[in-house]
């Protein structure tokens, strides 16, 4: 009996420790690849490269950082493109989704063309648009270079100076290459917003939008006060996506405009590669991404908080 009862111990305690030796693997890597970067990064913002070696600086790369013109350049860039970049994907992407929600004929194809776009990697498509407007050959650039369109003759759109600002240091009215840029990133985030609107729209019971109709409202209303109130956290949702991929993203001004003309596309995003491998500021390089992760903490805490308001009221 005693045999008996010690062997069955032995078999509970694997089948308890079981689960945790199936999930080892994926902790292990997790602790390798995010866990041991973001801890190195937070050591790393406090530090300094000298001669002799690494030197903790405490805040001193914050204030640095703080201290550069270019970094509240950066921000002011960084709030155009993304005021920009949702707006415009969200604008589009509701119309197309309004569009593609009646039924048209061959939708099917549509939302299959729709989708390329998405596939396409940032790089690959900043080098496509760049390739648009290169002078001499490029598609567009016959137009583009209009002295009607762009201030001086001949001028590329990602070369042309930006106009006087409007508001002192800040950035706006933005430059060509930055609404050029605005509008390829839109482009490219366009088919995954538009699917995930179109699938919002069509939870929206037709019973509702039916019986507005026969109460004599029109088409303007029933999106206005009743699709858009129903599809408001999945709207929430989406302007978060867009938010933190524009907030992160590096590709596309990297391929498509390198930061230029001088600084007027610089982000906050591409701040963080110019700092951290032109100029091998490593130190500044992690404060600055110190910030830009705490903002993504706020805006994901944020974007969480309206959810749940959002499904309390419903």
């Amino acid at each position: 009996m005693t045999q008996s009862a010690t062997v069955r111990g032995s078999r509970r305690k694997r089948r308890e420790w079981l689960p945790f030796w199936l999930i080892l693997p994926t902790v292990l890597v997790l602790l390798a690849i995010q866990v041991y970067p973001a801890v190195y990064t937070v050591w790393l913002s406090f530090q300094d490269r000298q001669p002799s070696g690494w030197t903790f600086v405490e805040f001193e790369n914050f204030r640095r950082l703080f201290g550069m013109g270019l970094f509240g350049e950066s921000v002011g860039h960084t709030i155009v493109f993304l005021v920009g970049y949702a707006g415009l994907t969200l604008v589009l992407g509701f119309i197309i989704a309004l569009l593609l929600n009646r039924k048209l004929r061959l939708s099917g194809l549509y939302i299959t063309l729709l989708f390329i776009p998405w596939i396409i990697a940032d790089i690959i498509t900043g080098m496509v648009f760049r390739l648009l407007v290169v002078p001499d050959y490029g598609l567009l650039t016959g137009f583009l270079q209009n002295p009607s369109f762009l201030t001086g003759e001949g001028i590329s759109i990602l070369t042309a100076p930006r106009p006087i600002s409007w508001f002192g240091s800040f950035p706006f009215p933005p430059s060509p290459a930055m609404i050029y840029l605005i509008l390829a990133s839109s482009w490219r985030a366009l088919p995954f917003i538009t699917l995930l609107i179109l699938a919002a729209m069509q939870t929206v019971p037709h019973e509702i939008i039916e019986s507005s109709l026969i109460d004599g409202a029109n088409s303007r209303q029933v999106v206005r006060y009743i699709m858009i109130p129903l599809m408001l956290p999945t709207l929430v949702v989406a302007l978060f996506s867009l938010t933190l991929s524009g907030m992160n993203g590096v590709g596309m001004i990297f391929s498509l405009t390198g930061g230029g003309p001088g600084t007027s596309t610089e982000v906050l995003s591409y701040l963080l590669y110019a700092i951290g491998w032109r100029q091998l500021y490593f130190g500044r390089a992690a404060a600055l991404a110190l910030i830009i992760a705490v903002i993504n903490w706020l805006l994901i805490t944020g974007t969480l908080r309206i959810t749940r308001l959002e499904q309390r009221s419903s």
